[in-house]
């Protein structure tokens, strides 16, 4: 079996049955893994993956695989970590993978060393983790590696500070900034995974539920799918805005108000947060809200008395 470290590998089977449901809603990705399996374009290629161990990424790690690559996967997100689709990879796939949901920091930086003990060619990054790591604290590898790909924000913020300094060492493709990533993942996904998480959370109906959505800077397509997916689901929303680059005339349809952070007292019992400026959301409240981030998180804010949830780790 190869090398691994996941939760339990009796979960094979569940992982599985639940990865190919997945594969049946991604067409494009199992007709290029039909190609890779003929051409074999990555053969012996050694890859060291740091995504979300969930059943979308297994299927990405399948293809990979198809086409010749020797994959090492572990967690960018312990939190979104699937048990029974990492025991899936291990047992049924043969793919090394060392992820855990909820792992603990030390656990966390212990996978990524393991796949970058891999000495990984290809480099496939959510958060610039395994970059980081490989410039951090294995330079010696850096000659070995060929290019890598960032899936998100965070992580090109990261690596275009790094070119700047001039100590990028090697071609990243950024693919947070694709057409292709916005219009699904930011514009369509986001809004559905969001308001899913929120609602397996704390079990409310929307309905009868005020939403203040908060804004910092500027209302993009990431909060724009927030509100039309809360909207479409008949919930009465607040969107707030904490700089004067607000702009609420596009706005919100017919239930939604430009609302300053001072303002918000006693105008809802969700906030979403839709910004990395999370250090501006900390408002007073007489009773405290339940809260989601899509965003990595400020100590600042998740140490206040409410009540705080990842939404979309959910």
């Amino acid at each position: 079996m190869v090398d691994h470290d996941v939760k339990d590998l009796g979960q094979v089977a569940e992982g599985v049955r639940r990865i190919e449901w997945a594969e049946r809603e991604m067409p494009v990705l199992r007709a290029i893994r039909e190609r890779f399996e003929k051409e074999r374009p990555l053969e012996g290629k050694r890859v060291a993956a740091c995504l979300h161990v969930t059943t979308e990424t297994a299927n990405l790690m399948r293809t990979l695989k198809a086409g010749g690559a020797l994959v090492a996967l572990c967690a960018s997100n312990p939190l979104s970590t699937q048990d029974d689709v990492a025991a899936a990879l291990v047992g049924e796939y043969g793919i090394s993978t060392y992820a855990i949901k909820g792992e603990d920091n030390d656990t966390y930086y212990a996978h990524i060393e393991a796949a970058c003990d891999t000495h990984p060619e290809l480099t496939m990054d959510d958060g610039a983790d395994v970059i980081s790591f490989l410039h951090g604290k294995r330079p010696e590898q850096l000659s070995e590696v060929i290019a890598g790909t960032e899936e998100t924000t965070t992580g090109v913020i990261r690596l275009k500070a790094l070119e700047a300094e001039g100590k990028l060492a090697y071609p990243i493709i950024a693919v947070n900034e694709a057409l292709t990533k916005h219009l699904f993942d930011n514009r369509y996904g986001t809004g559905q995974s969001t308001l899913d998480g929120v609602i397996r959370a704390t079990n409310v109906l929307l309905v009868l539920t005020n939403v203040p959505l908060s804004v910092a800077g500027n209302y993009g397509c990431i909060a724009t799918n927030i509100f039309g997916a809360a909207t479409n689901l008949s919930a009465t929303l607040t969107v707030l805005r904490s700089t004067h680059r607000f702009n609420s005339a596009p706005s919100f349809s017919n239930n939604g108000f430009g609302w300053q952070l001072d303002q918000l007292s006693g105008h809802g019992t969700i906030i979403i947060l839709a910004s990395t400026n999370l250090v501006d959301w900390v408002p007073v409240f007489t009773n405290p809200p339940v809260t989601g981030s899509l965003q990595f998180l400020d100590p600042r804010v998740t140490n206040q008395p409410y009540r705080f949830y990842r939404a979309v780790e959910q």
